[in-house]
């Protein structure tokens, strides 16, 4: 089956957050994009609210539930006890943990998972106690597959960042896709599933399923956003999932 799309509604919010006004609506936004086709919603909801606010929260999820149960909620974020309560309010069915600096323009690292084993473990062991799906943001290493494992995470979200980068240098994104592909078959081997999301779109989307054909979901959010003022939501989400393999 090919990589469930969520799309990421970050951009939209911080286009809606330059004005004291309601619009683009982020809710409005998100119900265009499953209505498409999109599988999920993920949203990244920073301290300062410069994106996603913390009230948009519990619209994305009266969305879903109302209107699309088929769809995923995916909230991703810095684990702090803040993150962790709007979590638990809000129960998404997954949670993606990113190791960001609030001060963050946006998610740039993996984890160390080897030296940030202690520091995960006992959150990953709430978060699955809570019933939530938890996976966690890695780069292209496979050495740090083990570790990941052994917090009890059910997932890894590979940083595809530096792949997406290399956008007008095909031999440095083969390089980096490869590295992407070993540490996915390093997770996979491990027993973990695997996401992927930062900078793809529906130029290197294509080559990344191909290399990592076990996919299981991607989180898209600026890349789509800027199609979609082309093509439209809807328009946009349609050639994600094509570019995905639907």
């Amino acid at each position: 089956m090919p990589a469930k799309l969520s799309v990421n509604l970050n951009a939209i919010a911080m286009l809606r957050n330059r004005r004291d006004l309601p619009w683009p609506s982020v809710i409005g936004i998100g119900r265009i994009a499953l209505a498409a086709g999109a599988h999920g919603l993920t949203v990244h909801p920073r301290p300062d609210e410069r994106h996603t606010r913390h009230s948009d929260l519990p619209e994305i999820r009266a969305l879903i539930d109302d209107e699309f149960p088929q769809a995923e909620f995916n909230i991703e974020g810095y684990p702090s006890e803040d993150f962790l309560a709007l979590v638990e309010k809000h129960q998404p069915e997954q949670v993606t943990l990113v190791p960001d600096d609030p001060a963050q323009a946006t998610s740039d690292h993996g984890w160390n998972f080897a030296a940030d084993a202690a520091f995960l473990t006992p959150i990953v062991r709430r978060l699955k106690k809570g019933g939530f799906r938890v996976s966690l943001f890695s780069d292209a290493d496979p050495a740090g597959v083990a570790a990941a494992r052994d917090t009890g995470a059910d997932r890894i979200e590979l940083y595809t960042g530096p792949y997406g980068s290399y956008h007008s240098d095909s031999a440095k994104a083969a390089k980096e896709l490869e590295r992407l592909g070993k540490t996915a078959d390093a997770a996979l081997a491990a027993g973990l599933q695997v996401n992927a999301g930062h900078d793809l779109t529906v130029d290197n989307l294509p080559e990344l399923a191909r290399r990592i054909p076990a996919l299981a979901e991607v989180s898209i959010g600026h890349g789509l956003t800027a199609d979609a003022l082309e093509y439209g939501m809807a328009g946009t989400v349609g050639r994600f999932l094509k570019a995905c393999g639907w």
